[in-house]
């Protein structure tokens, strides 16, 4: 049977979302009020029987590495399993330089050492469920170099900015990647996950390295089509990218609706996540709650309509909050109407007793902001 390990790659410069990215990396944000969205792409590989993982960040690690600690609570085996936090070293001089292959050839000796015949190469920064041991299997049966996943979606030109989108043949083999530019509705938007043997791997990092200081690995490989015989495979299901502040909001609030929320929560593919031993949340005499995800350790006094709470967050009485995101650990104080906001970690809305945007362009309090 053959085996892979698991790489969990970084946003690197490609995606910059205002204000929450200034104190985590995107692996680290909040989703759904109770889980991280790292969480995602660790759970499809544990679950898929690959516990040899290694995750890769650069700026303000702290956060992303506290909360995947050892890696126990995503049912990694403790024997023969590791979870490996792999760090770079930004440029500050030009950000031109902090690519995903600049990372891996940081690291390029640890990827070298492993022994697993295959890799499999799967963002930090997507959502979405793929069991990646039924996809390595196609890729041994295809007899295919490189395989990639991507999603066809019909809203590329309003979304997706930054992310790339495969051009196929009929036989779903690549003619070419490139940046989604927003001049059509249809795409095939590349879920940056691959899946090779480490050896090619290796020689993709050194060759791409040798060519340019700037290229990412999605350029090599472009570069490389004629020589590879590379394929794309289709993923079903629920995928979210987050490129941007719009799109972590809108990810957010999307699956709200149940059976959105079906397609990504599946009873055999259990999404794992650091949990903590806060009490339930308490709702108060005169509170409603409607169509919210609300994490544990909250006291809910006041409304909430169409919107994520995160854990321990505190809305007292009097308070309106609708199509908001309230990260852990908030207060909103008696009286506040909040709609359409995403509201940081420790924030307190006390003095301002109206915060109104749209769904359009939603508003953001930074952390430990009081307002």
């Amino acid at each position: 049977m053959a085996t892979a390990f698991g790489i969990v790659t970084s946003s690197g410069s490609r995606f910059r979302v205002e204000g929450l990215q200034d104190h985590r990396p995107i692996g680290a944000f909040s989703f759904l009020g109770r889980y991280r969205v790292i969480d995602f792409p660790v759970s499809n590989l544990s679950n898929s029987n690959i516990d040899r993982i290694q995750v890769y960040v650069s700026q303000n690690p702290r956060s992303l590495a506290e909360h995947l600690a050892g890696g126990q609570h995503y049912n990694i085996n403790s024997k023969r399993g590791k979870l490996q936090l792999l760090f770079n070293q930004d440029s500050r001089l030009n950000d031109i330089y902090n690519t995903d292959l600049s990372s891996y050839l940081e690291n390029i000796e640890i990827i070298e050492r492993m022994p697993q015949e295959y890799v499999i190469l799967t963002p930090g920064y997507m959502v979405f469920t793929q069991d990646f041991n039924t996809l390595l299997e196609q890729h041994i049966e295809s007899g295919a170099d490189i395989t990639l996943l991507y999603h066809r979606v019909d809203n590329a030109k309003t979304a997706y900015q930054n992310c790339n989108v495969l051009e196929l043949n009929r036989q779903k083999g690549l003619n070419a990647i490139g940046p989604n530019l927003g001049t059509a509705n249809e795409r095939n938007i590349f879920m940056d996950t691959y899946i090779m043997k480490r050896e090619l791997f290796v020689s993709l990092i050194r060759k791409g390295h040798k060519l340019s200081s700037v290229y990412t690995l999605s350029e090599v490989v472009n570069i490389e089509n004629a020589n590879l015989d590379i394929r794309g495979v289709p993923h079903r299901g629920y995928f979210a990218a987050i490129c941007d502040f719009q799109s972590y909001y809108d990810a957010n609030m999307e699956l709200l609706d149940i059976d959105t929320a079906r397609e990504l929560f599946r009873p055999d593919w259990q999404i794992y996540t650091q949990t903590t031993d806060s009490c339930p949340t308490k709702y108060a005499e005169g509170a409603s709650v409607r169509n919210s995800m609300i994490a544990n350790g909250c006291t809910i006094e006041g409304v909430v309509e169409n919107s994520v709470i995160g854990r321990g967050v505190t809305i007292r009485k009097g308070a309106v909050v609708r199509n908001c995101m309230i990260l852990g650990h908030t207060i909103i104080d008696c009286d506040v109407h909040l709609e359409y906001q995403v509201i940081d970690k420790w924030a307190k809305i006390v003095h301002m007793k109206e915060i109104v945007a749209s769904g359009e362009r939603p508003g953001y309090i930074h952390r430990d902001d009081v307002l």
